[in-house]
């Protein structure tokens, strides 16, 4: 089989693959009342992931033959899609949860504000708050209140609240707002905005950290770009530069040379994520 063969067969594979994928119909989500199986109800999230995903893993892998055939180098079918699905997750931005999770209380904290002046205890303030509260608090303040019409104090229902987002700056935030429930009157009011403005602060500094934190990723970033650029085109133009790499021998030290580099990204990464901070709140149990 020549090598335009195997290309143009590749090249085929991978057109037939995009084909399916773009007309794969879209499945609208199920209610929640509806009585299907589990594996009907997560259909449409598997549809979307595959959706999502396919492509990439489709050209990924068709790049990787055509590659192969190109510099007759085998292990190309394994390096080249493990490149195209990797670097992407390790050379990316993440998301910081803590920060978005600082956001949503900050917004949270400042509409209980708005609502104390008019005359609502923090109880009542917390049960308004649902209609606007944001998405990622939504579903912990609708069982902060079911805990509250359930008898338990606003202490116990904000403290159990805070075990469930697990998280330190959650703790101080919710500890503060269980003192000024307790407190209540003029005081909570004046209680929740020296909070909001504490929230500001943090997350002004977290903001900072996390652009500290973005430098060395962009320049990694810029450096395999350069880096694989300029191996593509001495790869291309070059070819007897990498002869020593044609034998088994070399493969096996060029697969060792890039699992290293892949290593040290790794390593980067950890070294740039945000670390655990301990909780200040423990649950009574």
């Amino acid at each position: 089989m020549t090598p335009i063969v195997v290309l143009l067969g590749s090249l085929t594979v991978a057109g037939l693959c995009l084909l399916i994928l773009g007309l794969t119909p879209r499945i609208a989500p199920l209610s929640t009342g509806s009585s299907t199986s589990l594996w009907t109800k997560r259909r449409p999230h598997l549809v979307a992931l595959v959706r999502r995903w396919g492509l990439r893993v489709a050209l990924a892998v068709a790049g990787g033959i055509v590659i192969a055939v190109v510099t007759s180098w085998p292990i190309m079918i394994v390096l080249i899609p493990a490149a195209g699905l990797g670097l992407p997750l390790l050379l990316g931005q993440s998301a910081n949860s803590e920060v978005e999770l600082l956001q949503s209380l900050d917004r949270w904290i400042r509409g209980l504000t708005a609502t104390l002046p008019t005359g609502k205890s923090i109880t009542d303030a917390i049960r308004l708050s649902v209609k606007q509260a944001p998405a990622q608090l939504t579903p912990h303040i609708e069982l902060l209140i079911a805990r509250l019409d359930d008898r338990w104090t606003a202490k116990q229902a904000l403290f159990a609240m805070a075990d469930d987002l697990s998280s330190a700056d959650a703790d101080a935030v919710l500890a503060s707002l269980g003192l000024a429930a307790q407190r209540g009157g003029t005081g909570a009011s004046a209680t929740l905005s020296a909070l909001a403005d504490s929230i500001q602060d943090r997350l002004r500094a977290l903001r900072d950290i996390e652009a500290e934190r973005a430098k060395p990723r962009i320049v990694v970033r810029q450096v395999t770009i350069i880096t694989a650029t300029v191996l593509g085109a001495a790869l291309i133009f070059g070819r007897s530069f990498f002869e020593p790499y044609s034998s088994p021998l070399g493969q096996i030290l060029l697969g060792l040379l890039l699992s290293l580099y892949v290593g040290s990204l790794v390593m980067l990464r950890r070294m740039t994520m945000p670390r655990p901070r301990q909780r200040i709140l423990r649950s009574a149990s």
